[in-house]
């Protein structure tokens, strides 16, 4: 089943005199997370608005509502940020980081289990899933040669195994 809430990217500090804080995005662009107008804290997914966003030297500033000084952007330090899925929607045949995670990895050709997807690797080359669970653990790079098919709705990746893999 798909998370309804994803993590978006953590609160690090308070951000000048007027309440705004920086946040370490945790998304392909930091451009992406100021589209956002509500987001969700923590665990609880308390939403909170926001007045305006910026990006500043590879991270973003967020200025909340209600939140007006020092004391209180600091009460958000280590918050953790969230965004709603249906906020969010993706082209067709796209999905998020976090929908890979627990897909069931299988052989393209014989259809063989190997395992999970248990860790997602982000290199400036390209993506490597780590899928453990089966007989051993495999480091797949997340390119279309060894990348079948991707079915987040139906819970599995098809992998083109190549030897030496």
């Amino acid at each position: 089943m798909l998370q309804q809430y994803l993590e978006v990217g953590k609160v690090t500090r308070a951000h000048g005199l007027m309440g705004e804080v920086q946040v370490q995005p945790w998304a392909d662009s930091p451009e992406f997370l100021c589209q956002f107008k509500t987001l969700y804290v923590d665990k609880t997914h308390w939403p909170i608005q926001v007045e305006r966003s910026r990006v500043h030297k590879n991270m973003v500033i967020l200025k909340f509502h209600g939140i007006t000084d020092v004391p209180g952007a600091l009460s958000m330090r280590n918050a953790i940020l969230y965004i709603d899925r249906k906020d969010a929607p993706l082209p067709e045949g796209q999905f998020f980081l976090a929908d890979l995670y627990g897909l069931e990895a299988r052989d393209a050709q014989t259809g063989e289990v190997l395992g999970k997807i248990d860790d997602v690797l982000t290199l400036p080359a390209n993506n490597v899933y780590v899928v453990r669970g089966g007989e051993r653990e495999w480091m797949i790079p997340a390119v279309p040669q060894f990348i079948a098919e991707t079915n987040v709705q139906d819970g599995y990746v098809r992998i083109n195994l190549m030897e030496g893999l």
